[in-house]
């Protein structure tokens, strides 16, 4: 990894009803945040929101936002694909993808190089309740090696589930981005991102909508780039606009903690117990609920 400037993006998607024009609207915003983003902050690789092409919640049926959509490369990436390009940065991008048949949506996360091409697609493996109405879940690991560094890509609520982020960690990630529309609360967003952070020793960069989507559901940005010892070392407003921060390997790592005068002198990779993780790889993979009962059970 070298040393670059990060940004995470936050808009507010289109509100009214889903429309290929609407769709049009949010991915010319986009690139318009894009380019206000570099000019500002010399950005060299952003992050954009979660389903940013249609906002996260649809309100149309699934073979109707298939039809809207388009599969990767293609319309729907095609925008900030050539705004990539022009910049010259990495771009994150997260839109839905048609699949191969009418009514297959898959979310995903889009790498997007300086040159305009796609370096790498990861669908959404971790599907919050309800979206499994719309999407259909992937089922596999993306981790890209850049220019910029080792680059793995998530979606909102995968951020929940530590064994993806360990894997892409143990795959070389040095920089692990999650696009977001998340729906739950600011501590929740920041727990996750600074958890997943400092868990794996890997940058976050976690970008999270703003505004109301086509369904009427709110967001409160609060995108974040946390360092691989858990510091926020930037942070979004509400409205929407960025939040970028310059990443340093050499002293992502040096103290223990931001200021301190104690070095770091631990590695939760290095340390794993991996005689314990294999005598345990069976209940590691296996089937597990609460025993505690949800709010919409008896």
């Amino acid at each position: 990894m070298r040393p670059m400037t990060a940004a995470a993006l936050q808009l507010a998607p289109h509100p009214g009803p889903l429309t290929a024009n609407s769709v049009a609207e949010n991915l010319n915003r986009a690139v318009e945040l894009m380019e206000r983003c570099v000019s500002a902050t010399g950005a060299d690789l952003l992050v954009l929101p979660e389903a940013v092409t249609t906002g996260f919640t649809p309100g149309i049926a699934t073979e109707d936002l298939w039809d809207l959509m388009s599969p990767i490369p293609g319309p729907a990436t095609e925008p900030v694909q050539e705004a990539a390009r022009r910049l010259g940065v990495h771009v994150v991008h997260c839109t839905y993808e048609r699949g191969a048949e009418r009514g297959v949506v898959y979310n995903s996360a889009v790498l997007i190089g300086p040159g305009g091409d796609v370096l790498g697609v990861y669908r959404k493996t971790h599907l919050f309740p309800g979206e499994t109405q719309w999407v259909t879940p992937g089922d596999s690991v993306t981790v890209v090696d850049t220019e910029l560094g080792r680059i793995g890509l998530t979606v909102c609520f995968d951020g929940d589930f530590p064994e993806l982020f360990r894997i892409q960690a143990v795959l070389g990630a040095e920089i692990i981005c999650r696009p977001s529309a998340l729906l739950r609360s600011a501590d929740i967003w920041e727990l996750t991102n600074r958890a997943r952070a400092y868990d794996n020793h890997v940058f976050i960069i976690g970008a999270n909508a703003t505004g109301t989507d086509p369904a009427g559901v709110h967001y409160f940005g609060n995108s974040l780039i946390v360092t691989p010892v858990a510091e926020v070392v930037a942070r979004a407003a509400s409205h929407e606009g960025w939040a970028s921060a310059r990443l340093d390997p050499a002293t992502a790592m040096r103290t223990l903690t931001p200021g301190s005068d104690r070095a770091q002198t631990f590695d939760h990779l290095a340390g794993r117990n991996l005689k314990l993780l294999s005598a345990y790889q069976q209940e590691l993979s296996s089937a597990a609920t609460t025993p505690f009962p949800l709010g919409d059970r008896p």
